[in-house]
């Protein structure tokens, strides 16, 4: 397992959807990421919502605090020295590419280059609905648009774009970030976001699929690659996100992990990014069971070609039930694969 990358989901907006309310303040979130890098994580990731789910709000009286990725981050850059800080995803409805090329190119200095932006459309339209009423908006098609632009902001000298959704022109946006190319990662399980990995990303970035699903996904991605004439760059990264639960046995992990709120969240996926995949069923796409259990499967991904598990969440409730599985985690796998020298 040498060179494996393993990053933390820091509870950016995961109250009431990964864990309950309340979880995690501002100085909590920060300290978990603090805690990631002490205990040899690679990376922290952090997610994008901007309003309560109607599910959430059916199931809890209080509602969340969403924190901002980007502004989290920039935070954890100066509280940390090695970390790279990514997004995980950032959700490109609810931003402009203008804008994230700035804020991204600023963090990416603040930091010393340490920015990842995995980018995906969002899970719940009902966000996208909320924040742009009545305006109709495919997805998909934004989302490729999203990304070409990001791509002209980042490389031309003066950057124009003329779409169907964006548009804007003669924009020049500097400096540029320091990592040439800022690592870009396309976020989703679906067909649209392998082709935009496949056509305009650094990158692939799902989550919650087995190994055989995740080897079929990247051979998909190298197939479209060749057909539209495009080479995936050397620095490709194919990352994953999975939930982790580890037990005595078998059945204390089961029991773990389908008691968390996190389970919770993954079946509220069922009609979108989870789309097909059965609730009976979520065990097997996850890292749950024995240490051992748990180390074979990390090795079964490995063989399906995943390099950074990436937005790792763990079944737990709490922030404290959540770092001490985080330091069983990291003496069980992360300090037994060797990490990584980025």
């Amino acid at each position: 397992m040498t060179g494996l990358r393993f990053g933390l989901g820091v509870p950016t907006a995961t109250e009431g959807m990964m864990y309950p309310i309340p979880y995690a303040d501002i100085s909590q979130a920060i300290q978990l990421a603090v805690d990631a890098e002490r205990l040899g994580f690679e990376s922290v990731w952090g997610n994008d919502h901007i309003t309560t789910q109607r599910y959430v709000r059916a199931e809890y009286d209080e509602p969340p605090r969403f924190y901002d990725p980007l502004q989290y981050l920039a935070f954890v850059a100066a509280r940390t020295t090695r970390l790279r800080l990514a997004t995980c995803v950032l959700v490109m409805p609810f931003h402009h590419p203008v804008m994230v090329a700035r804020q991204a190119a600023t963090l990416d200095h603040l930091s010393g280059g340490r920015l990842v932006l995995g980018v995906g459309i969002g899970a719940y339209r009902e966000e996208i609905e909320a924040l742009a009423p009545g305006q109709p908006l495919h997805r998909g098609k934004h989302a490729a648009e999203f990304m070409e632009a990001l791509a002209r902001l980042f490389n031309e000298r003066r950057a124009s774009f003329t779409g169907e959704y964006i548009s804007f022109a003669d924009i020049e946006n500097y400096p540029k970030p320091v990592q040439e190319p800022l690592p870009i990662l396309s976020g989703g399980n679906s067909p649209g976001a392998r082709r935009r990995a496949a056509n305009l990303a650094g990158g692939w970035l799902p989550a919650c699929l087995t190994p055989d699903e995740y080897r079929a996904g990247l051979a998909d991605i190298s197939l479209i690659a060749e057909n539209d004439g495009r080479a995936l760059p050397a620095s490709f990264e194919p990352a994953l996100q999975l939930v982790v639960s580890i037990g005595d046995s078998h059945r204390a992990a089961e029991k773990r992990f389908r008691s968390a709120q996190v389970y919770s969240h993954l079946a509220s996926l069922e009609d979108s990014t989870m789309r097909g995949k059965l609730r009976d069923d979520l065990g097997s796409r996850n890292l749950v069971g024995t240490e051992a259990e748990v180390i074979e499967r990390i090795e079964e991904y490995t063989d399906a070609g995943v390099r950074t598990f990436a937005g790792l969440l763990f079944a737990a409730d709490t922030v404290e039930e959540t770092l001490n599985q985080m330091e069983a985690f990291a003496a069980s796998v992360i300090r037994r694969s060797g990490g990584v020298d980025v």
